[in-house]
């Protein structure tokens, strides 16, 4: 039976900077801790009170931008970063009680490689394989065939500090899987990948779970969690603040298309008359004279608003128009591109 995820109000702070793994840079939201007659110590909200749950057998993808919390997620559920507070579950286990009953049902591919250089493809995989009790035999046998899957049999008996960085990722993957864990975690899988390789990935993650197993991935790549995931939460500021199928969050933005607009200058008046074309359902004024307007149609839109801006003697400067997507559903909770 696969094992299902469950996080309940997780939440993490740092006092210092947060290690690589877990995130950096990006979105955390800084607060100052002051202690009596001392300088304030600086704390970094990593989550905040993040609520989730992974049905067993389904692949869940965790998108936000860089520093919203994915990964520090991904380290709190794998046992490699202590949450301030809050639980976590893997299956029945409790993450932290729970450890080594924990590691036994995972597999992890980290954000950046962690190979041993000193040795070959093969030996990563037959010592990983090794650590949890596998046979000689199992060990051998399912080394190669991971080997041969993800393409590289013929590098197999060679160092890996001579890999390239998709092959390295590759070789990364294929040691999660050495064990057969129930639960695959993957931690921005696809990150600096060629797209031949990242659509070998993605075929590879479906076959994976299509054998019964769970899979949680982390990503900024809307492409990926569009074509991969079951469903998705969207995080920012380690919060959820949106969940569900790929095409449930698609058909919650207002309309399904966004047309950015940028003027020559901005005015009430414009905006209102914007907010009352037919099939526009939320005007929002944005920065530099721009407007972001949400409608069930796209082009045919084009012509009214240019006469709009005719008769306000207006100059409409810019226009940009995109389909229903995960990055507008973003932009629409957060007012900023989730590649910001």
């Amino acid at each position: 039976m696969p094992a299902g995820i469950r996080t309940s109000e997780l939440r993490k702070v740092y006092n210092t900077a947060p290690p690589l793994a877990a995130g950096s840079g990006g979105a955390f939201s800084f607060a100052a801790k002051r202690g009596k007659g001392k300088q304030p110590k600086p704390e970094v909200v990593a989550l905040n009170g993040m609520s989730l749950e992974v049905r067993s057998g389904e692949i869940f993808c965790l998108l936000g931008p860089n520093g919203a919390g994915k990964s520090t997620t991904v380290g709190i559920l794998t046992t490699r970063v202590r949450p301030t507070s809050g639980q976590a579950w893997i299956g029945d286990h409790d993450v932290w009680k729970e450890q080594t009953a924990v590691k036994r049902l995972i597999g992890v591919v980290a954000q950046r490689p962690n190979l041993d250089f000193s040795l070959t493809a093969r030996e990563i995989l037959i010592f990983h394989g090794a650590y949890f009790g596998l046979s000689s035999q199992e060990r051998s046998s399912r080394s190669a065939s991971l080997l041969e899957r993800f393409k590289l049999t013929d590098r197999a008996d060679q160092l890996v500090r001579g890999f390239s960085g998709g092959m390295m990722q590759r070789l990364s993957i294929a040691r999660a899987m050495m064990h057969d864990p129930q639960v695959l975690f993957l931690d921005e899988p696809s990150s600096g990948l060629d797209p031949q390789t990242r659509l070998l990935l993605w075929e590879i993650i479906r076959e994976y779970n299509q054998s019964g197993k769970t899979v949680l991935l982390t990503t900024h790549n809307m492409e990926e969690a569009d074509a991969l995931c079951q469903r998705l939460a969207i995080v920012d500021h380690g919060k959820i603040i949106a969940l569900g199928t790929p095409q449930e969050l698609k058909s919650s933005v207002p309309g399904g298309y966004l047309l950015r607009l940028r003027f020559g200058q901005q005015s009430t008046e414009l905006l209102q008359r914007m907010q009352a074309l037919a099939g526009v359902r939320e005007v929002r004024a944005t920065e530099n004279n721009g407007m972001d307007v949400y409608a069930d149609r796209g082009g045919p839109l084009i012509g009214e608003i240019a006469n709009l801006a005719l008769a306000a003697s207006v100059e409409l400067c810019d226009v940009h128009i995109s389909e229903p997507s995960l990055e507008n559903l973003f932009l629409h909770h957060t007012g900023r591109s989730l590649r910001e």
